[in-house]
C-alpha cells in the first residue's frame, strides 16, 4: 500500500510540512502549526487544492 502526503503550509510563518491525510482532522475543524501555533481551519493550511480534495478523499 503507498502511503499518500498532502503538503501544508502555515499561512502566518509560512512554514512547509508533509502529512498523511488519515492523521489529519476534518478540513472545517481547527488546526495548529506546529512551528508558530498559529490556529486556523485545517483548509487555511492547505498548499493547493490537490492536497485538500486529497484530504477530503480520506474523510
Amino acid at each position: 500500500m503507498v502511503e499518500a502526503f498532502v503538503r501544508l503550509v502555515c499561512p502566518e510563518c509560512g512554514k512547509e510540512w508533509q502529512e498523511t491525510p488519515t492523521d489529519l482532522p476534518e478540513v472545517r475543524k481547527n488546526f495548529s502549526c506546529p512551528a508558530c501555533h498559529a490556529t486556523r481551519r485545517l483548509s487555511e493550511f492547505m498548499r493547493t487544492d490537490r492536497d485538500l480534495r486529497a484530504v477530503k478523499q480520506f474523510q
